[in-house]
Protein backbone atom coordinates (compact mmCIF):
# COMPACT_ATOMS: atom_id res chain seq x y z
CA UNK A 1 0.00 0.00 0.00
CA UNK A 2 1.06 3.58 -0.56
CA UNK A 3 2.61 5.78 2.10
CA UNK A 4 1.03 8.49 4.24
CA UNK A 5 -1.05 10.50 3.46
CA UNK A 6 -3.51 8.18 1.80
CA UNK A 7 -6.47 9.08 -0.36
CA UNK A 8 -9.27 6.60 0.20
CA UNK A 9 -12.39 6.25 -1.92
CA UNK A 10 -15.38 4.70 -0.16
CA UNK A 11 -18.24 3.31 -2.25
CA UNK A 12 -21.79 2.47 -1.18
CA UNK A 13 -22.81 0.47 -4.26
CA UNK A 14 -26.17 0.92 -5.92
CA UNK A 15 -27.46 1.15 -9.47
CA UNK A 16 -29.84 4.11 -9.09
CA UNK A 17 -27.60 6.01 -6.70
CA UNK A 18 -24.07 4.91 -5.91
CA UNK A 19 -22.59 6.81 -2.98
CA UNK A 20 -18.97 7.89 -2.89
CA UNK A 21 -16.84 9.51 -0.22
CA UNK A 22 -13.20 10.51 -0.49
CA UNK A 23 -11.05 11.01 2.57
CA UNK A 24 -7.35 11.80 3.00
CA UNK A 25 -4.91 11.34 5.83
CA UNK A 26 -3.28 8.69 7.94
CA UNK A 27 -3.62 6.95 11.28
CA UNK A 28 -6.65 8.41 13.06
CA UNK A 29 -6.28 11.76 11.27
CA UNK A 30 -8.49 11.80 8.17
CA UNK A 31 -10.51 14.59 6.63
CA UNK A 32 -13.17 14.59 3.95
CA UNK A 33 -12.13 15.78 0.50
CA UNK A 34 -15.57 15.32 -1.08
CA UNK A 35 -18.66 13.15 -1.12
CA UNK A 36 -21.71 12.66 -3.29
CA UNK A 37 -23.56 10.19 -5.46
CA UNK A 38 -23.24 8.82 -8.94
CA UNK A 39 -26.77 8.67 -10.32
CA UNK A 40 -28.22 6.84 -13.29
CA UNK A 41 -31.25 7.60 -15.37
CA UNK A 42 -34.38 5.84 -14.13
CA UNK A 43 -35.92 3.70 -16.84
CA UNK A 44 -32.63 3.21 -18.69
CA UNK A 45 -31.55 -0.28 -19.59
CA UNK A 46 -29.39 -1.84 -16.90
CA UNK A 47 -26.38 -2.08 -19.22
CA UNK A 48 -26.61 1.67 -19.80
CA UNK A 49 -26.81 2.32 -16.08
CA UNK A 50 -23.68 0.22 -15.55
CA UNK A 51 -21.90 2.24 -18.22
CA UNK A 52 -22.96 5.52 -16.56
CA UNK A 53 -21.58 4.34 -13.23
CA UNK A 54 -18.35 3.15 -14.87
CA UNK A 55 -17.80 6.52 -16.56
CA UNK A 56 -18.55 8.44 -13.36
CA UNK A 57 -16.28 6.17 -11.33
CA UNK A 58 -13.41 6.61 -13.79
CA UNK A 59 -13.87 10.40 -13.62
CA UNK A 60 -13.66 10.31 -9.82
CA UNK A 61 -10.48 8.21 -9.95
CA UNK A 62 -8.92 10.54 -12.53
CA UNK A 63 -9.79 13.68 -10.55
CA UNK A 64 -8.92 12.57 -7.00
CA UNK A 65 -6.25 9.88 -7.58
CA UNK A 66 -7.14 7.59 -4.67
CA UNK A 67 -4.82 4.70 -3.85
CA UNK A 68 -7.41 2.62 -1.99
CA UNK A 69 -10.99 1.64 -2.72
CA UNK A 70 -13.17 0.56 0.19
CA UNK A 71 -16.44 -1.00 -0.95
CA UNK A 72 -19.30 -2.44 1.04
CA UNK A 73 -20.00 -6.12 0.60
CA UNK A 74 -23.39 -7.04 -0.71
CA UNK A 75 -26.15 -7.32 1.85
CA UNK A 76 -28.93 -9.53 0.51
CA UNK A 77 -32.25 -7.90 1.04
CA UNK A 78 -35.71 -9.13 0.19
CA UNK A 79 -35.29 -8.58 -3.54
CA UNK A 80 -32.98 -10.98 -5.33
CA UNK A 81 -33.32 -8.91 -8.51
CA UNK A 82 -32.08 -5.78 -6.75
CA UNK A 83 -29.24 -7.68 -5.09
CA UNK A 84 -28.08 -9.06 -8.43
CA UNK A 85 -28.10 -5.62 -10.04
CA UNK A 86 -26.10 -4.17 -7.14
CA UNK A 87 -23.67 -7.11 -7.42
CA UNK A 88 -23.11 -6.19 -11.05
CA UNK A 89 -22.35 -2.59 -10.03
CA UNK A 90 -19.83 -3.90 -7.51
CA UNK A 91 -18.24 -6.00 -10.25
CA UNK A 92 -17.87 -3.03 -12.58
CA UNK A 93 -16.37 -0.89 -9.81
CA UNK A 94 -13.97 -3.58 -8.62
CA UNK A 95 -12.80 -4.29 -12.18
CA UNK A 96 -12.13 -0.60 -12.79
CA UNK A 97 -10.34 -0.32 -9.43
CA UNK A 98 -8.11 -3.26 -10.35
CA UNK A 99 -7.42 -1.78 -13.78
CA UNK A 100 -6.47 1.52 -12.09
CA UNK A 101 -4.14 -0.19 -9.63
CA UNK A 102 -6.15 0.62 -6.52
CA UNK A 103 -5.86 -1.59 -3.48
CA UNK A 104 -9.32 -2.89 -2.55
CA UNK A 105 -10.77 -3.42 0.90
CA UNK A 106 -14.21 -5.01 1.24
CA UNK A 107 -16.21 -4.32 4.39
CA UNK A 108 -19.40 -5.81 5.77
CA UNK A 109 -22.30 -3.53 6.78
CA UNK A 110 -21.99 -4.50 10.46
CA UNK A 111 -18.23 -3.78 10.38
CA UNK A 112 -19.01 -0.26 9.16
CA UNK A 113 -21.57 0.27 11.91
CA UNK A 114 -19.15 -1.05 14.53
CA UNK A 115 -16.25 1.12 13.31
CA UNK A 116 -18.32 4.31 13.15
CA UNK A 117 -20.59 3.97 16.20
CA UNK A 118 -19.14 1.13 18.27
CA UNK A 119 -22.41 -0.76 17.84
CA UNK A 120 -22.86 -3.32 15.05
CA UNK A 121 -26.62 -2.78 14.85
CA UNK A 122 -26.65 1.03 14.76
CA UNK A 123 -29.46 2.63 12.80
CA UNK A 124 -29.07 5.07 9.90
CA UNK A 125 -29.58 8.17 12.07
CA UNK A 126 -26.87 7.10 14.54
CA UNK A 127 -24.51 6.45 11.63
CA UNK A 128 -25.18 9.80 10.00
CA UNK A 129 -24.73 11.74 13.25
CA UNK A 130 -21.39 10.02 13.88
CA UNK A 131 -20.16 10.80 10.35
CA UNK A 132 -21.17 14.42 10.93
CA UNK A 133 -19.11 14.42 14.14
CA UNK A 134 -16.10 12.49 12.77
CA UNK A 135 -15.62 14.85 9.84
CA UNK A 136 -16.74 18.04 11.62
CA UNK A 137 -19.66 18.77 9.30
CA UNK A 138 -22.29 21.31 10.29
CA UNK A 139 -25.02 19.13 8.78
CA UNK A 140 -25.43 15.41 8.12
CA UNK A 141 -24.08 14.65 4.63
CA UNK A 142 -26.84 14.20 2.06
CA UNK A 143 -28.01 12.08 0.43
CA UNK A 144 -27.78 9.05 2.71
CA UNK A 145 -25.69 7.13 0.17
CA UNK A 146 -22.93 9.76 0.40
CA UNK A 147 -22.89 9.58 4.21
CA UNK A 148 -22.77 5.79 3.98
CA UNK A 149 -19.82 5.98 1.55
CA UNK A 150 -17.91 8.21 3.98
CA UNK A 151 -18.59 5.68 6.74
CA UNK A 152 -17.28 2.92 4.46
CA UNK A 153 -14.12 4.91 3.65
CA UNK A 154 -13.59 5.63 7.37
CA UNK A 155 -13.94 1.94 8.20
CA UNK A 156 -11.38 0.99 5.57
CA UNK A 157 -8.98 3.66 6.86
CA UNK A 158 -9.16 2.04 10.30
CA UNK A 159 -8.10 -1.29 8.82
CA UNK A 160 -4.87 0.05 7.31
CA UNK A 161 -1.46 -0.87 8.69
CA UNK A 162 1.10 1.94 8.91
Amino acid sequence: MSTYPKIILGIDPGYGRCGFGIIKGGGADFFCITHGVMTTKVGSEHKDRLLEIAEDFESIIDKYQPSILVIEELFFSKSTTTALKVAEVRGVIMMLAARSGLDVIEVKPNEVKMAVTGYGKADKIQMQEMIKTIFGFEEVPKPDDAADALAIAWTGAGMLKY
